[in-house]
C-alpha cells in the first residue's frame, strides 16, 4: 500500500512526508508549526524542513501568530489547497480500486480485524 501511495503522489512530485503535511493542513486548517509537527509525529526541526520545501513550491505560507509573536502559523495557499484536493481524489480512487479486488466477505473481515487492532 505504501508503494501504491508513492505511485499516486508521483504526478505531483511530492514526497509522502510532504503529502502528510499538506493533508494535515487541509484537514485542520491553519496550524502552528509546533502543532503540525505533533500531527505528523515528527520533531519540530523536521517539520520546519518539510514546510521549507512546501513553501519553496508555494504550496504553504508562514504567517506570524497574532496571539503569540514567537509562534509561526502555517497555512495552505490556493495552489496547496488545489493540490491537496487533487491528491485526495486520486488516493480515494486508488483505494477504491485496491479494495474492489476483495470480495464483500473479505472486506468485512478486514474491517473487523482493523477495528479490533484499533481498539
Amino acid at each position: 500500500m505504501r508503494h501504491r501511495s508513492k505511485t499516486v503522489l508521483e504526478p505531483w512530485n511530492i514526497s509522502p512526508s510532504q503529502w502528510r503535511a499538506l493533508a494535515s493542513l487541509h484537514r485542520h486548517g491553519e496550524l502552528r508549526l509546533s502543532a503540525l509537527a505533533e500531527h505528523l509525529r515528527i520533531a519540530p526541526r523536521s517539520a520546519t524542513e518539510v514546510v521549507d520545501d512546501l513553501e519553496a513550491r508555494e504550496l504553504v505560507t508562514r504567517l506570524p501568530d497574532p496571539t503569540d509573536r514567537r509562534a509561526i502559523l502555517v497555512t495552505l495557499t490556493e495552489a496547496g489547497t488545489a493540490l491537496a484536493s487533487a491528491v485526495q481524489k486520486a488516493q480515494q480512487a486508488e483505494g477504491e480500486r485496491q479494495f474492489s479486488e476483495l470480495s464483500p466477505t473479505d472486506r468485512a473481515d478486514l474491517a473487523r480485524v482493523l477495528r479490533k487492532l484499533q481498539d
